[in-house]
Formats: C-alpha cells, structure tokens, sequence
C-alpha cells in the first residue's frame, strides 16, 4: 500500500505529471491517505472560503473545496485506529524524533500501522523514523 502525504495529493490534485505517472505505474493498486492529510486539506479550503474579501473570491473558494471534496471521494482514507494510535505512542517517546510535528507524526503512525510506503516530498523529514519507507513522487 501507498499512502499520499498532504503535498504528494495537493500535487495529484493540480495534475502534476510526475506523480500522476508514478500513481500510474505503481504495481501495487492499494493506494489511500489519511485522515490527517483529510483534514490538512479541508482545514485550508474551509479557511479560504472564511476569509475570501470578495463575491469572486468566495465563488473561486467555493469551486475549490468542491473539487478537493470530490477528490477526497475517491481516494480511501485511513482512519486513526487503535494500531495508529499504538504506533502515535511508541514514536512520540522516541527522543530523536522530537522535532517532527504531531501532525506528520500521526501521519507517519498510520502509515506504519498498514505497513503502507509513504509518499512525501518531505523525504528527509520523516526519514528519521525507524521502519517507515518513504518515497518521493514529486521531485
């Protein structure tokens, strides 16, 4: 399984080459995000519409959380289930990992719990946690 981090989707969504190339080659048809990545999107979408200053503007944000809804539809996401939320403990105990942020913790605690890949283009970034594989489709 592949799990789409919030950059790798935000990227498949503008119909970035690359990663709608790799999302077509991929042998494995087991592909989703997570719920965290779910809210990531929809958080910033729901903030555009909240703060768009003009009618344009919040047509434009209106038309643009429609089309991350639809989106969002069609991919499967993982929820934070107990094995997550088992691996979210282990790894916020680990010393060296004290500068990833919770939200690409429990992003990386999902991934673990489904021994998905992780697609990230933030490579390095969660290359310090043990036993997760990350890959980049991006760059």
């Amino acid at each position: 399984m592949h799990l789409l981090d919030t950059d790798t989707l935000t990227y498949l969504h503008a119909g970035h080459p690359r990663v709608e190339n790799r999302l077509r080659a991929l042998a494995d048809p087991n592909v989703a995000t997570s719920v965290i990545t779910r809210i990531e999107i929809l958080r910033g979408r729901f903030d555009f519409v909240l703060k768009a200053a003009t009618g344009t503007e919040l047509v434009r944000a209106q038309r643009l959380l429609t089309r991350s809804e639809e989106l969002l539809a069609q991919v499967v996401t993982l929820p934070l289930d107990q094995r997550a939320a088992n691996e979210f403990d282990r790894l916020r105990t680990m010393k060296n990992l004290g500068k990833i942020g919770r939200a690409d913790l429990l992003i990386a605690s999902i991934a673990l719990s489904h021994r998905a890949t992780l697609v990230t283009r933030n490579v390095r970034h969660f290359a310090q946690i043990p036993d997760l594989i990350v890959v980049n489709w991006i760059d």
